[in-house]
Formats: structure tokens, C-alpha cells, sequence
């Protein structure tokens, strides 16, 4: 790796028959970062003044080993004296320090872009462009506007992030799964009249299992990064579920025709019809106050009576598990093991149910609090 500070003058005879490398850019207010992409550069010769840089090298390029250049007229003044490059393996890397701090609009004085000079956007996604930093800034953050401009000039549309894509079209997939699931029970009961009760299951239990297989993936996103929510709350929420509609529900028919299960899935429904469009519009970066008062309010009178509902199944549920024997293990058997599910049940009455809601509460309270600030909790209920 060879390091040098420019001198303000130097030789430059351009080579006959060059090529003209891609030069990648990024800037803070304090420097620009160029990136030549050439490899194995021999005999570099840089010639940089306030206002102009000019580079001939022989190297591998896009055209492969040949003679390359290019002359760049900047935009504004730099301090070539406080400017350095350096040869790496696979490009030539220099900071250009700028003689004022500020934004430029553009790299060179003229309007046109010439078509080798490319925005270096991984330097604004995470990049230490200032040796004297601890950590790395997220440029992307400093300035998402310019970001956003210089990313449709250069490509030609706004490149979105996929976890982000996949995110909203997740969330909004699962927002229309249960304001479905609540038409139908709203027109079916406007109907029936509490005869429909008696129906729930049947008509909306398909998909309603289909939903929530798919809340499976949120144990998953954290996982992969693409949230920071906890794993084991995720989990705990959904297994939950999972347990109770699969286990409580599904396999047992004579509690499908319980009004019970009407309740558990009107609370269950419309807890999430707040939840997921609340996620969307964060995703997006909209604020809306009321849908993310609604969001961290709602859940104080509907989780308790969602594990009211949870709770009355499981117990109705016993006395048919112990007369079906339905997922009891009984020995002898091959595996030498029992599992008497009865048992199974109380004792996800006794140590999972209430201590789960304490968890869920616990966290959700903590998150309203910082979401939407002691002052303003203490606002609504006074």
C-alpha cells in the first residue's frame, strides 16, 4: 500500500490511446472520498491543484490493462496539502479535504455528469470517513433527501431496501387477512344474530390458521435483522396462538361451536388490524398520533380479556382431553415415554398463561411509555 500527500503542482503528460476508468464518489461536509477502479496500477501519476485533479496510471480496468486517465474540475476549492490517496489491491482510493466545510450539489464544476464518474453509495451507508472517528456515521441518515436525489439520478428510481419492501408488503398481506376475517364475522352476525357463533370456526377457521402460520415469520425477522423486536416475545405471542387455535381449538370440534371462539377471534382480529398498518406507517415514515395512540392502548383492555378467552378454553378443553386421550402418550410404547396432555394444559394454565401476559405487559408498557411519553399518558387519563 503506498500513502502520499499531494503537492500542489506536479508533471502530467497524458498517455496516447488512454481509457478513462469509473471513479466512484461520496462526500461529508468536511472532505470528499474518490474511488479509482483500477488494480494492479503501475507508474500513478497524480497531479492535484485547488480546483482540478488529474490522474494517468496503467492498471486493470473495466477494458482490462491499458493506460487510463482522467481529469476532474471540481466544484469548489480543496486543500490539496491536506489531501492523500493510497494503492490498495483493487482500486486507488483518495480524500480530498475541502477548503470550506459544506454540502456540494456535485463533485465538478460542470452541470453534466460524465458517464465513468458513479456515486459511491455504500460510503453513504455506513462508512468512517473521518479518520479521527470512533464509529462509523450513517450518512444515509445525515442527509436522506440528497441521498434520495443522487440515488434516482444515478440509477434512475429510488432503490428501496428489500427487508424494508418485504416488510411492508408482509405487514399489509396480514392487515388485509384479518380485516377480511372481521367482515365477514361483522356481516355473518348482522345476519345470523348470535346463531352465527355456533359458525365461527367453520366459516372463517381456514383462514384464520393460514394467518397465523404465517405470524410465524416475526419469530424469523428479528432473527435476520429485519426487525428489533425480541425474539422470545415474538415467540411467546405467537406460539401462544399457535398452541390455542391448533391444539385448543382445531383438534377438539365440540369447542369449535363455543361463542367463546367468536370473542377470542374478534379480540385477536382487532388487535391486529391497529397493529400491523401502525408497523406499515413506520416502515414508510408517517407519523399519524392517533393510530399510534390506538396502537399502545388498545392492548391494555385487550390482551387480559384475549388470555380470558385463552384461559376458558383450555379449561372446557380438559375434561374432552381426558376423555378422548387425544395427544396423550401412554406407556408402554417403543420410546419409553408418557405424556398424559390434560396434564399438559394445566400446566400451561398454572406456569405459562399469567406469567406470559405479565411478560407482554410488562414490555408493552414499557414501550407506550417510551412511545408516547409519561406527560402525554398522564394528558389522556386526566
Amino acid at each position: 500500500m503506498i500513502r502520499e500527500s499531494f503537492a500542489v503542482s506536479g508533471c502530467y503528460d497524458k498517455m496516447p490511446n488512454t481509457l478513462t476508468p469509473f471513479v466512484y464518489w461520496a462526500q461529508t461536509e468536511s472532505q470528499v472520498t474518490l474511488k479509482v477502479d483500477l488494480t494492479d496500477v503501475k507508474d500513478l501519476n497524480v497531479n492535484l491543484k485547488e480546483t482540478t485533479l488529474q490522474v494517468t496510471a496503467y492498471g486493470q480496468g473495466a477494458r482490462g490493462l491499458n493506460n487510463y486517465s482522467f481529469d476532474l474540475n471540481l466544484h469548489l476549492p480543496i486543500d490539496s496539502n491536506e489531501s492523500s490517496y493510497k494503492v490498495v489491491d483493487r482500486e486507488v482510493d483518495f480524500i480530498l479535504k475541502k477548503k470550506c466545510n459544506g454540502w456540494w450539489p456535485r463533485l465538478t464544476s460542470q452541470p453534466q455528469k460524465p458517464s465513468w464518474l458513479k456515486i459511491d453509495f455504500d460510503k453513504w451507508k455506513s462508512e468512517d470517513m473521518d479518520d479521527n472517528e470512533d464509529e462509523k456515521r450513517d450518512i444515509l441518515n445525515d442527509y436522506p433527501d440528497m441521498f434520495d436525489k443522487l440515488h434516482k439520478e444515478e440509477l434512475g428510481y429510488r432503490k428501496e431496501d428489500f427487508a424494508k419492501v418485504y416488510l411492508v408488503i408482509y405487514n399489509l398481506c396480514q392487515f388485509v387477512g384479518f380485516i377480511y376475517v372481521l367482515a365477514v364475522m361483522a356481516i355473518r352476525y348482522s345476519r345470523d344474530g348470535p346463531e352465527f357463533m355456533k359458525e365461527t370456526y367453520d366459516v372463517i377457521g381456514s383462514l384464520f390458521k393460514f394467518i397465523q402460520l404465517l405470524q410465524f415469520l416475526e419469530v424469523m425477522h428479528p432473527l435476520f435483522g429485519y426487525t428489533k423486536s425480541s425474539v422470545l416475545v415474538s415467540l411467546m405471542q405467537t406460539g401462544g396462538r399457535a398452541f390455542v387455535l391448533f391444539l385448543m381449538i382445531d383438534a377438539e370440534p365440540r369447542m369449535q361451536t363455543k361463542p367463546v371462539v367468536f370473542y377470542l377471534f374478534l379480540i385477536w382480529s382487532t388487535i391486529e388490524i391497529v397493529r400491523y398498518p401502525y408497523y406499515i406507517t413506520q416502515l414508510l415514515n408517517v407519523e399519524i398520533s392517533f393510530l399510534t395512540w390506538l396502537r399502545y392502548t388498545l392492548w391494555i383492555p385487550l390482551y387480559p380479556l384475549g388470555v380470558v378467552c385463552e384461559g376458558i378454553i383450555m379449561l372446557r378443553n380438559i375434561p374432552y382431553f381426558e376423555e378422548t386421550q387425544k395427544f396423550t402418550i401412554s406407556l408402554p410404547n417403543s420410546y419409553n415415554f408418557a405424556l398424559h396432555f390434560p396434564t399438559v394444559i394445566r400446566f400451561y394454565l398454572l406456569f405459562l398463561l399469567l406469567p406470559g401476559l405479565y411478560t407482554i405487559m410488562s414490555r408493552m408498557n414499557k414501550i407506550r411509555l417510551r412511545k408516547l411519553g409519561k406527560s402525554e399518558i398522564k394528558k389522556k387519563y386526566n
